[in-house]
């Protein structure tokens, strides 16, 4: 059954945007497995304003569906930045199936189209039977498909997906079917910047299939959502370790989008290392002389490129030189 879901802005300058959830038909013959591919919300998640930005974009979509524009959007940032997270969570509050398809190099189009394959008719024979593909599936119903390394498809990927993405809104399936945008699906995708990093396997994306998207940037989070974010999924951590762990995110991922190739560092401090690696390191270093820096050494520096580790260790001189005194935890 729909509810009303209200999206406030974090900033507070904006007017709350109010949508009702979907609701997935009982008729679709995938019925239970669709309504198993919805995303519990994650208790945790911290809204810096994409999850805002999102609603405030499909009001557009249910308030003038009757334009039949096509509102396809691909959230573009540097790998940890949450851009999967804020679809998925989207999709969860708005009660959407939610279909992550990855486009790699190694993904074909009829792997995400579908294809004729054969099959044993129980008689000692075989017959063909149409198969569908990944992104085929999810158009098959409800559903919040996200696209995943848009830039790292292959150029026939591309070409296939063209007329899905346009007002045409539909795929020509090679047996002679026409599947069409559901109105209660939603497409959007997520890739890594093009530039000089090592995202292997990216590339530009082809002029006519990127003029197809609506593209936001995402960008590393400030001191200040770090520390709210730090604090909001472990309340019990010491606010000295927060604040010189947020210090150390920003100050590191400074260096990893600075434009000067000499003082660049190529690996970031992404949210899995401030949220989920670093805490865990904590809590098994909790007893050490200096927790902090021995879960520097043990829980980050390993996921750091040799030759950036210099460069972390100045940030860690400039930032903490020594870490807070334990125990990090106040229950412990």
């Amino acid at each position: 059954m729909a509810r009303n879901i209200t999206f406030e802005d974090p900033a507070g300058e904006e007017k709350p945007v109010e949508l009702k959830t979907f609701t997935v038909p009982k008729s679709l013959p995938d019925y239970q497995q669709r309504v198993g591919k919805i995303p519990e919300p994650d208790p945790f998640y911290m809204d810096l304003g994409m999850l805002y930005q999102l609603a405030r974009l499909e009001r557009i979509r249910r308030d003038h569906a009757d334009e039949q524009v096509p509102l396809h959007l691909a959230l573009r940032g540097h790998m940890g930045t949450g851009k999967d997270h804020d679809l998925e969570q989207f999709a969860a509050l708005l009660r959407l199936p939610y279909y992550r398809i990855p486009l790699t190099g190694e993904v074909r189009d009829i792997t995400l189209i579908g294809s004729v394959k054969l099959h044993g008719d129980g008689k000692g024979g075989t017959e063909s039977r149409w198969e569908d593909g990944d992104i085929t599936r999810a158009l098959r119903g409800t559903a919040l498909i996200n696209l995943s390394e848009l830039n790292a498809a292959g150029a026939e990927t591309l070409f296939a997906l063209h007329g899905l993405l346009d007002r045409y809104q539909a795929l020509d399936l090679p047996n002679g079917e026409t599947v069409r945008l559901p109105k209660d699906a939603r497409l959007f995708g997520t890739m890594n910047p093009t530039d000089l990093r090592d995202y292997a396997g990216t590339q530009t994306l082809n002029k006519a299939f990127a003029d197809r998207w609506l593209i936001w940037e995402k960008d590393f989070p400030n001191s200040d959502q770090l520390t709210g974010m730090i604090n909001r999924r472990y309340p019990t951590l010491a606010e000295p370790f927060v604040e010189v762990i947020a210090r150390l995110a920003v100050e590191v991922n400074q260096s990893f989008t600075a434009s000067d190739s000499r003082t660049r560092v190529e690996t970031p401090m992404s949210l899995r290392t401030v949220l989920d690696r670093v805490p865990a390191g904590l809590r098994m270093f909790a007893d050490e002389d200096d927790p902090l820096r021995r879960t520097w050494e043990e829980f980050v520096l390993p996921h750091v490129d040799a030759y950036d580790r210099d460069h972390y260790e100045t940030v860690w001189s400039a930032v903490a030189r020594t870490g807070p005194p334990g125990p990090p935890y106040t229950e412990e």
